[in-house]
């Protein structure tokens, strides 16, 4: 039982990193640290924006590592069996964590053309983490906390790019 007890302190602590990552975009972007690609003359909000992207890039390249290299113990941790959808996450997920690299040193129409699938898939897991919560009773911290994330990084960015692509 011990074991067990230690194990879901590990999980907890663990599905804790991606909403750390947000915050820690937030941090960096209020602080007025240079976020990586920043340029002269950029404003704040073009600041913010750069930092929230390379921190998803961050989420998404670690995130594909965990649901392929990792993939039973990633599966477990969310309440899941593996299968191959998981495997199609890894993929999905690397290409939208080298998009967010890439966006995050170029301008506007790069953000924009990374934000768009960024925000669909993450509103979309997000959604289906709640169905799983409410139809399978699904309370693994890794299919709940992970809604933090996955509600927090699209707001977010939507937020910053809003006004800027009026």
């Amino acid at each position: 039982m011990a074991k067990k007890k230690k194990q879901d302190i590990k999980t907890t602590i663990f599905s804790l990193a991606l909403p750390a990552l947000l915050v820690l975009a937030w941090i960096y972007a209020f602080g007025g640290s240079a976020a990586p690609g920043s340029a002269a003359g950029d404003t704040s909000a073009d600041n913010s924006v750069r930092w929230l992207l390379y921190f998803s890039g961050w989420n998404f390249v670690v995130s594909s590592v965990m649901h392929s290299v990792f993939a039973k113990k990633t599966a477990a941790s969310i309440g899941w069996k593996t299968n191959g959808f998981q495997y199609e996450l890894a993929a999905v997920s690397l290409g939208l964590g080298i998009a967010s690299f890439y966006a995050g040193r170029h301008g506007l129409d790069a953000w924009v053309t990374a934000a768009i699938p960024i925000i669909t898939f993450l509103v979309l897991a997000g959604l289906n983490h709640i169905k799983e919560i409410i139809r399978d009773k699904n309370y693994a911290p890794n299919n709940t906390l992970i809604l933090i994330w996955d509600f927090g990084m699209p707001l977010s960015l939507a937020v910053m790019l809003w006004p800027m692509v009026r």
